[in-house]
């Protein structure tokens, strides 16, 4: 079983830059598709990044698109969320997740088949 922490949140003035960290233990994340998901007070969850096992793929939502960027640290067996440009529209709970997919190439973007995920982290974004 995959354990998963993410790291990195916190309080910063709309514009500002942030970058989370999602650790896992466990299992090697190069195995897995990675995603982040984020849910804001009152609203669903949504997958906003995904990286797929080669990491030669990604996905992101409209919404972050040109502003935030997965990646993966093999040797740190860690994932990164970068975050810039924030909005208070980006106030949430971030999360990351992995998911099995056979194509080493593609992504997941569907929430249902994440089947490890961490405990989430708080990103409050100020104006």
């Amino acid at each position: 079983q995959v354990q998963l922490v993410e790291s990195g949140g916190g309080s910063v003035q709309a514009g500002g830059s942030l970058t989370l960290a999602c650790a896992a233990s466990g299992g090697a994340l190069s195995t897995y598709v990675v995603g982040w998901f984020r849910q804001a007070p009152g609203k669903e969850r949504e997958i906003i990044a995904a990286l797929s096992r080669n990491a030669g793929t990604t996905y992101y939502r409209n919404s972050v698109e040109g502003r935030f960027t997965i990646s993966r640290d093999d040797a740190a067996n860690t994932a990164h969320l970068q975050m810039s440009g924030l909005t208070p529209e980006d106030t949430a709970v971030y999360s990351c997740a992995v998911a099995r997919r056979s194509n080493e190439a593609e992504v997941e973007v569907r929430g249902a088949a994440y089947i490890y995920w961490g405990q989430g982290t708080q990103v409050t974004v100020s104006t």
